[in-house]
């Protein structure tokens, strides 16, 4: 009976050891991963896994994804549908960053520009926004996902950059913490937020600027598309 009694001891023993050991396994493996501090709260890593599959195609940067995810309900959703595959090509952008210098040295201080090889569209951006908040890279590719020929006007600028401070403006509203001010790629969106709200949220002002910009000097008035300045 003593023996009994001790065996079924040492087995209620071993089976509190062994539930004990998954449980704190687990606990080890939920810890969760630290995200980027330009990221908005809602970008865990697990929800940035469910939606990699949808913008995969453009590229690998994670940040992109992020970007692109924020233009959601934004009047960017135009541009975000035009950089997975609704344009004129009919594929998804790639999108990269790059030295833009390599591709003209005129271009080595540009923020980002599109362009066309054969039948793929790209979007290069300028390296120093790598760490950029993604809510100002958002902004800056629902401008440059506009331009989608060989063909470019001051008609063309006038819009894309109209629509770049628009969907600044929201981002801002949705997620304020993109307002990193420090940061260069966030000082060219807030100077376009000025002139849209300066215009009553019409292009009146940024027009002037596009209008005076010395790289647009040799722009025609107007491009496919974009007939009307």
């Amino acid at each position: 009976m003593e023996n009994c009694k001790i065996k079924n001891l040492i087995f209620i023993t071993a089976l509190i050891f062994t539930m004990q050991i998954p449980a704190f396994s687990a606990e080890k493996s939920e810890t969760p991963q630290e995200m980027p501090k330009t990221y908005p709260v809602k970008y865990t890593a697990q929800y940035i896994k469910q939606i990699t599959p949808m913008y995969k195609q453009t590229g690998k940067e994670e940040v992109i994804y992020v970007a692109l995810d924020m233009l959601k309900g934004t009047n960017g959703e135009f541009s975000r549908n035009a950089i997975l595959g609704n344009n004129l090509s009919g594929r998804p952008v790639k999108i990269e960053f790059r030295d833009l210098g390599t591709i003209n040295p005129d271009y080595s201080e540009f923020d980002a520009v599109g362009w066309k090889k054969n039948k793929q569209l790209f979007i290069f951006i300028n390296p120093k926004h790598k760490d950029a908040p993604p809510g100002a890279l958002a902004a800056l590719l629902s401008h440059e996902a506009l331009h989608q020929d060989e063909f470019n006007s001051l008609a063309e600028e006038t819009y894309a950059w109209t629509m770049e401070a628009s969907v600044w403006y929201e981002i801002l509203k949705l997620y304020p913490e993109s307002n990193d001010e420090l940061h260069p790629l966030v000082v060219r969106e807030n100077m376009l937020k000025k002139l849209f709200e300066r215009g009553n949220y019409s292009n009146k002002y940024i027009k002037k600027t596009v209008m005076s910009n010395e790289g647009y000097k040799n722009l025609p008035s107007t491009s496919p598309g974009f007939e009307d300045l």
